[in-house]
């Protein structure tokens, strides 16, 4: 699902295409190829495009975000510290009491099937925290 960007001129996708066309390099190539694996791993997902140039992807919520630096292309699972890692691929932000985040370097390879097991996990969190009633007050 394509959601527009909150500029009004662009759909968020439009603009992380723009975004990995204009990276040119291994950081484009990963951003491109972990999106895939988003969208493999849900269909359904909705791209943003939000805090002034950051692509995000949700689900009921934010499943994760995905950054790039000079040195790395960072993704951030909103909810990580709830989500099972058994394949230790959060290796960022470990100490904070809510996010995980994945920093992938040039040329490090990554467990794609425990990548998208990861997006499953954090949709299913977001669809049973949006299940549940809200409690009379």
């Amino acid at each position: 699902m394509i959601k527009s960007a909150s500029n009004g001129q662009q759909s968020a996708s439009a603009l992380i295409d723009e975004r990995v066309a204009g990276l040119g390099d291994w950081r484009g190539e990963t951003l491109s190829r972990m999106r895939e694996l988003i969208k493999e791993a849900d269909p359904n997902v909705v791209e943003e495009w939000k805090w002034m140039g950051t692509p995000v992807w949700s689900h009921d919520g934010i499943i994760c975000t995905g950054e790039t630096y000079k040195a790395k292309v960072k993704f951030t699972f909103a909810k990580g510290a709830a989500l099972k890692d058994p394949k230790n691929l959060f290796n960022s932000s470990l100490d904070g009491n809510v996010r995980r985040a994945i920093d992938i370097s040039e040329g490090d390879q990554i467990d794609e099937a425990a990548f998208k097991a990861l997006v499953r996990s954090a949709i299913a969190l977001n669809c049973a925290k949006k299940a549940k009633p809200k409690s009379a007050k």
